[in-house]
């Protein structure tokens, strides 16, 4: 990843895990490492900057007191310096600051760099692998590339659990995808959204990224980007802004994951918790009106038929306003034999992608949720995703209920 301005960027399709790692952040009350907030929790009435400390059901165990939250209110979650405060991010600390992501912090974010070269691709066609199943360390043809196309609007009627990703990262604003999915623990009411790990954390040697939020149906009339500055609000942010309170990705995209080329994308995968930045107390689902079922059984790409990606491009020759889609017939792509071997399909969608869903049909004609953008290369032709298995059901079942 990198913070450049637009016009110097190039086309960059984007991303990016096997034991589990989950935070659990404070997001207006706060709760420690391993506890989980009450439902009634509601964000503070406190005017930013400020914290009412009989308004913070804090545990006695919790790594930071009431001035540190205050100082991270004021601006202290910029100090990345690795022996400053907080600096190496062992914890996802995420308190809601009002008003912190306004139209013209979004429209600044940039896209993350996940680009694949040609000499990281490993396997061939007819496979090497450990023989777990047909598909381990398998890289089939190239596919031939597909022209993303723009999702039908309104989004919150024909792409309803679909959004934008936001977080600050070291190197500035940062914009990825994510899709809202289903939690079995709380039929109809989830509060989880998928993105890539990615997108929440700097992979080796670095941390979680802070003021994580998602935006579902951004932008739901597609307008063009000089006009969001001044569009009503209902245009821009039709359900609001909602803020990470946990997050989990795995062990394998936090030790292994890098911020350019493909190391980590075989289990680059994350899953927020979120809560409304305004307060109000139904659930992400509820509010955005659909929710995914997420299928963790890794089929093989004969088995899936097609797959539709979406996701809000922001690389050229997009700008990362508007909603996109590619829908192709999966096939194989191997970057670490020892993980493994990715879906991967045709698609010109560009960096900013990152996280956005991978679905196909199921039985009952809802769609289900396969994958996530993780890497694509220099050319943009192509996007590749995780397969998602145990230890990304291990991701997920850490935040369900």
């Amino acid at each position: 990843m990198s913070a450049m301005s637009k016009a110097a960027r190039r086309r960059r399709p984007a991303l990016a895990t096997a034991a589990l790692v989950a935070a659990f952040a404070v997001a207006a009350t706060a709760c420690g490492p391993d506890e989980v907030q009450p439902d009634d929790t509601k964000p503070s009435a406190s005017a930013p900057g400020s914290l009412n400390p009989d308004e913070l059901a804090l545990p006695e165990d919790l790594p930071f007191d009431l001035d540190d939250l205050k100082r991270w209110k004021e601006g202290e979650w910029d100090n990345w310096d690795p022996d400053g405060w907080l600096g190496d991010a062992k914890d996802f600390i995420n308190p809601i600051i009002e008003d912190l992501w306004d139209r013209q912090r979004m429209r600044e974010a940039e896209e993350p760099e996940r680009e694949v070269e040609e000499e990281e691709i490993e396997g061939t066609p007819e496979g090497d692998g450990d023989g777990s199943t047909e598909d381990e360390g398998v890289t089939d043809p190239e596919p031939a590339p597909v022209e993303a196309a723009p999702v039908r609007t309104p989004y919150t009627d024909n792409a309803a659990p679909y959004g934008k990703v936001f977080m600050d990262t070291p190197q500035g604003q940062m914009v990825c995808s994510g899709t809202v999915v289903q939690d079995p623990a709380n039929p109809g009411k989830s509060n989880l959204v998928a993105t890539a790990g990615h997108c929440v954390h700097g992979g080796q040697g670095s941390g979680w990224f802070r003021n994580v939020v998602f935006v579902p149906g951004y932008n739901n009339q597609s307008l063009p980007a000089q006009q969001l500055a001044t569009a009503p609000e209902e245009d821009v942010l039709p359900h609001g802004i909602w803020w990470a309170s946990r997050a989990a990705t795995t062990d394998h995209w936090r030790t292994a994951g890098a911020n350019t080329g493909g190391a980590g994308a075989a289990q680059d995968f994350a899953v927020l918790e979120v809560k409304p930045e305004d307060g109000g107390a139904a659930s992400l689902q509820e509010t955005a009106g659909a929710a995914v079922e997420i299928n963790f059984s890794q089929p093989a790409v004969d088995a899936l038929g097609e797959v539709t990606a979406r996701g809000y491009p922001a690389a050229p020759p997009f700008d990362g306003s508007a909603m996109f889609s590619c829908t192709d017939a999966p096939s194989r792509l191997t970057i670490d034999a020892a993980q493994p071997t990715l879906y991967r399909m045709g698609c010109t969608m560009t960096g900013g992608s990152s996280g956005g869903g991978w679905v196909a049909r199921g039985p009952d004609g809802d769609d289900v949720l396969y994958s996530v953008t993780s890497v694509g290369p220099p050319t943009a032709t192509w996007l590749a995703g995780p397969r998602l298995g145990a230890e990304t059901k291990a991701v997920f079942d850490a935040l369900s209920g």
